[in-house]
């Protein structure tokens, strides 16, 4: 018997919801707490039994690492977050950050932003947030379960660390929620020149939901709304949380950026994010995904090869009429008339120098 396209589409969801709070159990067993609840001391912490039993009555969880040494985290530890639309530089960004011995990223996840929107979408239907309410579940259950996911996922995709980091870039498009989900978070907005981004993503056949790879003008069109969310994103978390890095600026300066990154992250300067080359797949270096489309390019020294390649490639009308398709250039400290830009130039009105 068929069963009605609305009962095929509930069933749909209570399948997704046992595979989430399977996966989530799953994962939660596999830390094996007991001895935490049993008031023994964590190994490797410096905690007594007593502590470490009252840290998990709380929201520490924790991980161990290399040499047994113990690592605690939480939804109010200073997470990183990359954020941009895709080829903005947010896989450099994440591979310069991961040379740091004090700083895990790791690959891109994709899980965190369908969860993030699947929220969305629930909360977009009055009926269906209706529905939550009257089943008990409140905003603060809902926000409980989702940082506790997006959590276990950040802390065990990759070595543990000091310091977590993910990089999906989508993730800013809902960057107000995740700082209150993780109040102690901050962002890194990857900021590149939008017709070199969309070229990047044509000519490597990146598929992102909504860009049409056949037309220039209409991913022009698309980057500019997804910039525009980001940034308004961006400065409605405010400059202590949401740093705008451009891709170009990094590129140019890598040295003097990273500083002033590493200074916003509250994390130590170490040489080694200038060099991230040399700790590719190595142990507690810069792991890459054989899936990811930015890792064959990561795997060189920061170079300046990108900044220029969309030029003479993008059609005459569309060239023509960038201002009108793409104000957000504007915006940025771009300018939609010079082909190329003098990037160094450019920008410096829209950094505030």
């Amino acid at each position: 018997m068929r069963l009605p396209y609305r009962n095929k589409k509930t069933t749909l969801w209570v399948m997704l919801g046992i595979v989430v709070v399977t996966m989530f159990l799953f994962k939660f067993t596999e830390l094996r707490p007991i001895c935490f609840f049993r008031d023994e001391a964590v190994p490797g912490s410096g905690l007594s039994g007593q502590q470490s039993s009252a840290m998990m009555r709380g929201d520490a969880k924790y991980v161990e690492g290399d040499s047994q040494k113990v690592y605690s985290y939480s939804r109010d530890m200073p997470l990183i977050f990359i954020g941009g639309v895709p080829r903005s530089g947010t896989t450099l960004m994440r591979a310069m950050l991961d040379a740091h011995p004090d700083v895990r990223c790791g690959q891109e996840t994709r899980v965190i932003p369908r969860i993030l929107q699947l929220r969305s979408h629930w909360l977009k239907s009055e009926k269906e947030s209706l529905r939550l309410v009257e089943a008990g579940i409140t905003k603060e259950v809902m926000n409980s379960a989702i940082a506790q996911f997006c959590l276990e996922i950040i802390a065990k995709h990759g070595d543990p660390a000091p310091r977590l980091c993910n990089k999906d870039p989508l993730t800013l498009k809902m960057g107000t929620y995740v700082i209150e989900l993780f109040p102690n978070a901050k962002f890194l907005f990857m900021v590149r020149d939008g017709r070199a981004t969309v070229h990047s993503i044509i000519s490597r056949k990146v598929t992102i939901t909504g860009f049409d790879l056949t037309s220039y003008r209409q991913c022009m069109q698309k980057w500019n709304h997804a910039i525009e969310v980001m940034h308004d994103q961006c400065k409605e978390i405010g400059k202590e949380r949401c740093m705008m890095v451009y891709y170009e600026q990094l590129v140019l300066h890598p040295e003097e950026w990273m500083r002033k990154i590493l200074e916003f992250l509250d994390v130590p300067w170490n040489d080694s994010v200038l060099h991230h080359e040399e700790f590719i797949n190595k142990p507690n270096g810069v792991p890459l995904s054989k899936v990811e489309r930015s890792s064959d390019q990561v795997i060189k020294p920061v170079n300046l090869e990108a900044l220029s390649k969309w030029v003479g490639n993008i059609p005459e009308d569309v060239v023509r009429d960038m201002a009108d398709i793409a104000p957000m250039l504007s915006v940025l400290g771009y300018d939609p008339f010079a082909n190329p830009p003098d990037y160094a130039k450019s920008q410096s009105k829209a950094m505030g120098k």
